[in-house]
């Protein structure tokens, strides 16, 4: 059975005290414990989120890593970095590190086996732009974003990997795709990833959606059969709004 999954990605947003500030106001929620939630914070409240979570069931995700477990590579955190501190999930290749930080399908295959490697679980974003929707590319797309990222991944790591489809012109600009639209790429992503893998594997997939969602949208979303949970980004920085999502 798939378990449901919320993940917040809280992006480049809050110091150390407001992240604990957050953090200590989602606690005073009841949260639903059907639904395995998780926290993506940036890395300087990583450690201080970790403890103030613990003894609780919310996971903790980093935004992003490097492929490396050290080296000459000033500024970036490695996969170690992260296991130190406990870290459960890392977005990997959103499509803002895309867009802004040139990252490619090769660099987001290398993050997603040295996660794997490490027992860190992925939350791998795949997603079109409007262009590429308008010009009826986007399964081309998501397909190619999926193959390549997946190269060389066991059929026995692929339970551990959750995959966010975002599409990007949906991201932070206040438009959802239908629940439809996001029901039928979140289908083909399966059917995508059980070719790949075999049919049975389809089970043990977690898809996501991401793109603008809010409490107002979230139950639609999660009613649809291929969706599995959400990737969510300005409502998890509001307390109530996530708690919301959570307990959809």
């Amino acid at each position: 059975m798939r378990v449901p999954i919320i993940a917040g990605n809280w992006k480049m947003n809050n110091t150390i005290s407001e992240s604990l500030a957050l953090i200590e106001a989602i606690l005073n929620s009841k949260l639903s414990a059907e639904v395995e939630k998780v926290v993506a914070v940036p890395f300087t409240s990583l450690m201080e989120v970790k403890k103030a979570l613990k003894g609780t069931d919310i996971k903790v995700a980093a935004q992003n890593m490097h492929w490396e477990d050290n080296g000459a590579y000033t500024g970036e955190v490695s996969p170690l970095m992260l296991k130190e501190i406990g870290v459960d999930y890392c977005i990997i290749g959103h499509s803002e590190r895309r867009q802004y930080f040139c990252e490619s399908d090769e660099t987001v295959n290398k993050k997603v086996k040295s996660a794997l490697k490490h027992g860190i679980k992925p939350i791998l974003c795949v997603g079109e732009t409007l262009e590429e929707r308008e010009e009826g590319k986007e399964e081309e797309v998501v397909k190619r974003q999926l193959l390549k990222a997946l190269e060389d991944v066991a059929k026995k790591d692929i339970g551990n990997v959750v995959i966010a489809y975002e599409p990007v012109w949906a991201i932070g600009t206040g438009k959802t795709a239908s629940s439809e639209d996001a029901n039928n790429m979140c289908g083909f992503i399966r059917k995508v990833v059980g070719e790949k893998y075999e049919e049975e594997i389809k089970e043990v997939l977690r898809i996501q959606y991401g793109g603008s969602v809010k409490p107002s949208n979230i139950k639609e979303l999660m009613a649809k059969e291929e969706i599995d949970g959400a990737l969510v980004g300005g409502a998890s920085l509001i307390a109530e709004d996530f708690v919301k999502i959570v307990n959809y």
